[in-house]
């Protein structure tokens, strides 16, 4: 799920919080010897042409009727136009990258277009707005006022064997009753080659699951996954919210019992917890006292150019001006908001350094390692005009020391079991990774912690390699295949805002920064420090009628 809003709106002028759920049907086949790979990328336009991304759905294989269970939850401003942008493409390479993806089409909307229809489908069109096909793409709009979730944990015994040469890989899927059918509300993972699975623990919006009725009925199916996207159905049962609660279901496939007289069932769904949890927003975090720490780590390789030449990325012209220095007053600007005392930590890397001229890739520039902080975002931008003189630019290109240096304060943090601190790594860069296979591991063990990373490629570098540290198209695993807890990659190039004004590339790169806030916190069971809502939410059965 991905929560955005609108940077340049007072948080009283917000009418509601609306979940936006995307479906689309009748997609071009790209593909010669399978069909489309779609993901949607949702854009928000807020200042005259330029788009920011807000987020984009999962990646539905070898499907040209995907149903994406990934949500966006916008803050609705009822006096404002919100132009919002669908873009659905067809991934092609391994590492989930658009440059190489096929354009499946798009439709441009406003907010309260989608608000006024509830369920507003359109067809797709190209970029010079001829239809794409027959294809069409379907948006439901739904309100949030309701922040309770329910957090489920979920086992199935001897589900049917579908495979010729292996057992079945089972997922659920869960589903809303609504008034024009069933609405899908939560996609488990993939469990491979087992009949008696364990899915991870997770949570589903209540208003999700069934628009905070514990009475209304939900369904559940279980299917097998293939390759090819024609996912078998193994069995599915339906219950209330009420009812599910620590029960045992039969998995029944319909057509199976229809053809088979002595036919009892496809296996058992075991509910081994189901509880309503309150989820708090990010507010709730920030008013009940989390701090924000921000840490920027600034590229000093040698392919930026020697900083004296105006071809160098380094190079600041007579304005006072780079791609560097505008990425830290952008970023920078938005987020000391978020800190109270205003004092960062800058990180140089890829240098050497003074006085042994070793290469370093985790020096403070301010050269003081007991003290690295900065007053300020103009103390930062003060500090590495000074440094830029005094280090001789090198490399290679490594970003596991910085990632590792931040997550050292992130495992302390967790320590403590408070949501009193949250870890934002800023990752300022011009090139291709040198040490890939340490920053994956070092980001799958950072997404176990209160930290983010953003990282903001300047120059003109092929970046395909950040692309695919951005988890918003998979999951993000190690070498060893390990695999990450949570996306906290947000990679953005600096070029797609060059001539836009400044607060567009904030707006882009911390879009996500409030979402994987809630999302850690929510997930670990921490409150925010203060909180004028202690009261655990009500019991799934006490809020049922009496009858």
């Amino acid at each position: 799920m991905a929560t955005v809003g609108n940077p340049g709106a007072k948080a009283t002028d917000c009418v509601t919080k609306v979940a936006l759920s995307i479906s689309c049907n009748n997609l071009l086949d790209m593909d010669t010897f399978s069909k489309s790979d779609p993901i949607c990328v949702v854009s928000l336009n807020s200042s005259g042409p330029y788009w920011s991304e807000l987020g984009r759905t999962e990646i539905i294989k070898n499907s040209l009727n995907p149903s994406f269970s990934k949500t966006f939850i916008i803050d609705y401003y009822f006096e404002m136009v919100q132009k919002l942008k669908f873009d659905v493409y067809d991934i092609d390479s391994d590492d989930c990258s658009l440059q190489d993806a096929d354009f499946l089409g798009q439709l441009e909307c406003t907010l309260g277009q989608i608000v006024s229809s509830q369920k507003l489908t359109r067809p797709l069109v190209m970029r010079d707005k001829t239809p794409a096909g027959k294809g069409t793409i379907t948006i439901c709009a739904e309100e949030r006022t309701d922040n309770r979730a329910v957090e489920f944990e979920i086992a199935a015994r001897k589900l049917d064997k579908k495979d010729f040469f292996g057992k079945s890989d089972p997922f659920l899927e869960f589903y809303k009753q609504t008034g024009s059918g069933w609405q899908l509300a939560h996609r488990t993972e993939v469990v491979k080659n087992n009949l008696n699975p364990s899915w991870k623990k997770f949570r589903v919006s209540m208003q999700a699951l069934c628009g905070g009725d514990v009475e209304k009925t939900i369904k559940v199916d279980c299917y097998d996954y293939n390759n090819s996207g024609s996912h078998e159905i193994i069995g599915s049962f339906q219950a209330t919210l009420c009812q599910i609660q620590q029960a045992e279901f039969e998995c029944i496939n319909s057509h199976k019992k229809q053809k088979k007289r002595s036919y009892k069932n496809s296996g058992v769904i075991i509910i081994k917890q189901c509880k309503v949890v309150k989820e708090y927003t990010f507010l709730d975090y920030i008013m009940g006292g989390c701090q924000i720490n921000f840490t920027i780590a600034i590229d000093f390789t040698g392919s930026n150019g020697d900083p004296k030449t105006p071809q160098s990325l380094h190079y600041i012209n007579p304005n006072g001006f780079n791609e560097y220095l505008a990425a830290i007053w952008s970023v920078g600007n938005v987020i000391q908001d978020y800190d109270s005392d205003k004092m960062f930590p800058v990180l140089g890397f890829g240098a050497k350094v003074p006085p042994s001229w070793q290469v370093s890739h985790e020096f403070p520039i301010n050269f003081d390692p007991s003290n690295p902080f900065c007053s300020g975002i103009e103390g930062v931008v003060q500090a590495y005009q000074q440094c830029l003189p005094q280090v001789k630019l090198y490399g290679p290109t490594n970003f596991s020391p910085v990632i590792n240096h931040v997550a050292h304060f992130g495992i302390q943090a967790l320590q403590q079991q408070t949501a009193n601190q949250y870890f934002v790594l800023l990752i300022i860069t011009d090139g291709v990774i040198t040490d890939m296979d340490e920053t994956r591991r070092a980001i799958v063990n950072a997404s176990r912690l209160p930290m983010s990373i953003i990282i903001v490629g300047v120059g003109g570098a092929d970046f395909s390699a950040m692309e695919f540290l951005d988890g918003d198209d998979g999951i993000l695993r190690s070498a060893t295949g390990e695999a990450a807890m949570r996306d906290i990659v947000q990679f953005v190039p600096f070029r797609q805002f060059q001539n836009a004004p400044q607060e567009m590339l904030a707006q882009s790169v911390l879009a996500e920064i409030p979402g994987q806030v809630t999302g850690f916190f929510n997930t670990s069971s921490l409150k925010p420090p203060k909180s004028n809502s202690d009261a655990p939410p009500p019991d799934i059965a006490a809020s049922a009628p009496s009858l």
